[in-house]
């Protein structure tokens, strides 16, 4: 591997990661003043924790196309300030590049509006449903709560004043996340995206399987490259949502650093590929993109999405 190899590994990580930076630091903000100012408060960290409106508001900021929110929510989880339903409407709803290449690609706004909009309901739809069937075991978990992390990192942030607390666990997970950034980073560059394309073929049900599995890369080249096979009409629409709904940028990676017990990472996992790839098999088998071309044409002339 030589060194041009490495330096734009090195450049794309830096891209990837630093603007990441800023809303970890926001988010170990938040926690450090939970815990030393609203934590003593009798019952207000409790009405942030059983706030009902978590996955809608989830839903909402996880659309916005980058994995800052995923990462922040990653945080807030590991504290225990959101639920589980609300972790996984952020997952769900992030897509990384998807949102960029679309409007370069030339698809007619209306429909990326459509297929944005109905990404964000199913993510909302499944926090929803999820805070519903499992809320007893989102906020019960005696396991990580906001000192805990802390306890975990033997950090001594009790003496410092929370400014420099937040920036010592930012820093921390910052760079966690450049160093196994800059790994996958590598083996892109040594596999190729072509080779991660090939991957992925215009199957059903099996190419949605598999395009759950490489929306699961904690890597931008992931989204780019599910993006770039559907708009090359390589990819059916459904397994293009299989691939993104699963995707949740470096949030996963935060996930796995912070939060415990690993067990519970592994679940969200699980939860998160089952998800993506069931929604993906039901968006093909229900013709949602016939359904998106058709509104389109009768509103714009255009009669398909990509051309």
């Amino acid at each position: 591997m030589n060194f041009e190899v490495l330096l734009h590994a090195a450049l794309h990580t830096l891209k990837d990661t630093l603007p990441v930076l800023p809303f970890l630091y926001l988010c170990y903000l938040f926690l450090e003043f939970l815990e030393r100012r609203v934590v003593s408060t009798e019952g207000a960290i409790e009405r942030l924790k059983h706030t009902r409106l978590g996955p809608l508001v989830g839903g909402l900021f996880g659309i916005l196309p980058q994995c800052g929110f995923s990462a922040a929510a990653s945080g807030l989880y590991a504290g225990r300030i959101l639920s589980l339903g609300t972790l996984i409407a952020v997952f769900l709803s992030t897509s990384d590049e998807m949102l960029p290449l679309f409007i370069a690609g030339n698809i007619p706004p209306l429909a990326i509006l459509l297929t944005v909009l109905l990404k964000a309901l199913l993510a909302i739809g499944c926090g929803f449903l999820i805070d519903l069937l499992f809320h007893s075991h989102v906020c019960a978990d005696e396991h990580g709560e906001v000192e805990e992390i802390c306890r975990r990192d033997g950090c001594g942030c009790e003496s410092h004043n929370i400014w420099w607390a937040a920036a010592y666990h930012a820093i921390r997970v910052f760079l966690f996340i450049l160093l196994v950034t800059f790994a996958l980073s590598l083996v892109m560059e040594a596999v190729g995206e072509e080779a991660l394309a090939g991957l992925v073929l215009n199957m059903p049900i099996v190419g949605n399987l598999i395009a759950a599995t490489v929306g699961l890369i904690p890597n931008c080249a992931a989204s780019v490259v599910l993006t770039e096979l559907y708009l090359h009409g390589a990819l059916s629409y459904g397994a293009l949502f299989s691939g993104l709904l699963a995707g949740a940028g470096v949030g996963l990676l935060i996930l796995f650093r912070v939060n415990r017990p690993m067990k519970q990472n592994l679940y969200i996992l699980l939860l998160l590929w089952g998800l993506g790839a069931l929604l993906g098999i039901l968006i093909d088998a229900a013709g949602v993109e016939e359904l998106i071309a058709l509104a389109v044409k009768m509103t714009t002339g255009r009669g398909v999405i990509i051309e």
